[in-house]
């Protein structure tokens, strides 16, 4: 199991007990359905594995998308359920094949993105989101169509770079977090009733992105050294 999960050291204890005891909270203050709290927790123990660069994320990761999806489309939030089902499935699959096959006794190999790289993901990321957010806002019934849009594009996009172990990609769930974080803002003010929790969880994965990016950097130097 330790080489599954790698050891854990103070900073992830504390991180990981903190929101778990937080999702408890919420769940029994709002009155949050089962399910929202076992996206929670799955969720945050998928990202603080990917930080960790552990093959396990992806078990965890694999329950979060069906259950987020879920979530999202009893809240109107298409772009993120087609991102989930769509996407987010298959590149569970391919990430976990693709990460097995750099791994050296138990260590991910990470990389770090050519400046060119940098500036091709940014112009995917702009063009990628006014285009989907247009494409969104023709749905009746669709909530916050270009939030929705960075969103769903941002993740694609993070995904890709983190299946292809760039630790870039932490910069893009930063972001990410940050509009996801505000979606569901404006969602909670609608009336959402699992709002609260989603809240507290994509503000878990935002702290969690920052000590990624820090992981992951400490990553690429060990195997450039």
């Amino acid at each position: 199991m330790k080489r599954i999960t790698g050891n854990w050291n103070g900073f992830e204890i504390v991180w990981l007990v903190i929101f778990t005891l937080i999702a408890i909270g919420f769940t029994i203050v709002s009155k949050d359905s089962f399910l929202g709290f076992t996206v929670f927790i799955t969720g945050v123990l998928c990202v603080v594995l990917t930080a960790k660069g552990k093959l396990m994320s992806y078990a965890f990761g694999m329950y979060n998308t069906f259950g987020y999806a879920y979530l999202a489309y009893i809240n109107g939030l298409f772009g993120e359920v087609m991102l989930n089902l769509l996407f987010f499935v298959p590149m569970n699959v391919v990430g976990f094949y693709m990460w097995k096959k750099n791994m050296q006794s138990g260590k991910l190999s990470m990389r770090q993105m050519e400046a060119k790289g940098m500036l091709l993901t940014m112009a995917v990321c702009i063009s990628g989101a006014l285009l989907l957010g247009y494409s969104l806002s023709l749905i009746p019934a669709q909530n916050s169509p270009y939030i929705d849009a960075i969103t769903t594009v941002l993740s694609v996009v993070a995904t890709i770079l983190m299946v292809r172990r760039f630790k870039e990609q932490w910069l893009v769930y930063i972001v990410l977090n940050l509009f996801t974080v505000l979606l569901w803002v404006i969602r909670t003010v609608e009336g959402s009733g699992e709002g609260l929790l989603m809240i507290v969880m994509w503000s878990a994965y935002l702290v969690n992105a920052v000590y990624g990016y820090y992981n992951w950097n400490k990553g690429v130097k060990e195997a450039l050294a």
